[in-house]
């Protein structure tokens, strides 16, 4: 029988070895906005290895263009302890390492701690650039 302690730390294993086997990307920022944990899935669909990825901010993969508005929204999620996307799954833009453009469809959520305070966001994405690019095509 195993004790509480390590029935936590194989919790923790088992999670962390879930989490990098997705193929979604899984990718966990602090409330500045650097990028704490980035998974096999995202280094796939964002060419950046978690080497390059992890400490630096999540400005690596949002397109220049839009970095206004993300930031907004990001500062505003963390003030406000809630996000305006909740629940939905959101189309956005993001960059490849190359330059590239992709489309992601992401889901946001809060990561709190046991008082409630946001301690970082997460996002679960999934790349559908050959889905939109063909929708745009027969349109």
């Amino acid at each position: 029988m195993q004790t509480p302690v390590a029935q936590d730390l194989a919790g923790a294993v088992m999670r962390s070895r879930v989490i990098d086997a997705m193929t979604d990307a899984v990718i966990v920022a602090d409330p500045q906005g650097t990028i704490r944990v980035w998974n096999r899935g995202a280094e796939v669909i964002f060419g950046f290895s978690p080497q390059e990825a992890i400490g630096h901010p999540l400005d690596l993969i949002v397109p220049e263009r839009f970095r206004a508005a993300h930031d907004a929204g990001f500062r505003r999620a963390l003030g406000s302890g809630h996000l305006r996307v909740d629940g939905k799954v959101m189309t956005t833009r993001a960059t490849h390492k190359y330059g590239s453009r992709l489309y992601v469809d992401f889901s946001f959520g809060l990561l709190q701690d046991e008082t409630g305070a946001v301690v970082g966001v997460f996002a679960v994405g999934r790349d559908v650039t050959a889905r939109q690019l063909a929708a745009s095509a027969q349109s």
